[in-house]
């Protein structure tokens, strides 16, 4: 596993930031493809297809197209060594050793976020954050 320093961390964040955002949004887009494949599915098991049908296999297509993206992403921003937390608020950390003990920890940053500036503990999560520094 790859650690951070802050600086480097602050660095790759130039690379993940649009890979992050572009999570989120392809996020949402299957939610709310699932959402409508759900009710057109409803819809056909109510009247045996015709045209709802053929809208089944059109949203399912798009879905695998936008999962796909997002699985893209995913380990685009995995590759430079960061950590996808949360799909939904493109919530993404980065190990770092806690410059007191060496400890591992994470440098936390969410979309829409300026720049990274809390950590915590690799068993806190998003609720135990901290402000940096250390």
């Amino acid at each position: 596993m790859k650690h951070f320093d802050l600086g480097e961390a602050h660095e790759a964040l130039r690379a993940v930031r649009p890979l992050a955002e572009q999570m989120v949004t392809y996020r949402r887009e299957q939610l709310e493809l699932e959402r409508q494949l759900a009710v057109v599915r409803r819809a056909v098991a109510g009247n045996g297809g015709g045209r709802e049908g053929r809208r089944v296999g059109e949203l399912e297509r798009r879905l695998g197209r936008v999962v796909e993206q997002l699985r893209l992403c995913v380990d685009e921003i995995h590759a430079r060594g960061a950590q996808v937390k949360d799909l939904d608020a493109g919530l993404v950390d980065f190990p770092a050793r806690h410059p007191e003990d060496g400890r591992t920890v994470l440098l936390c940053w969410r979309v829409g976020e300026e720049g990274i500036r809390h950590w915590h503990g690799v068993e806190e999560g998003f609720a135990g954050r901290k402000p940096l520094p250390f």
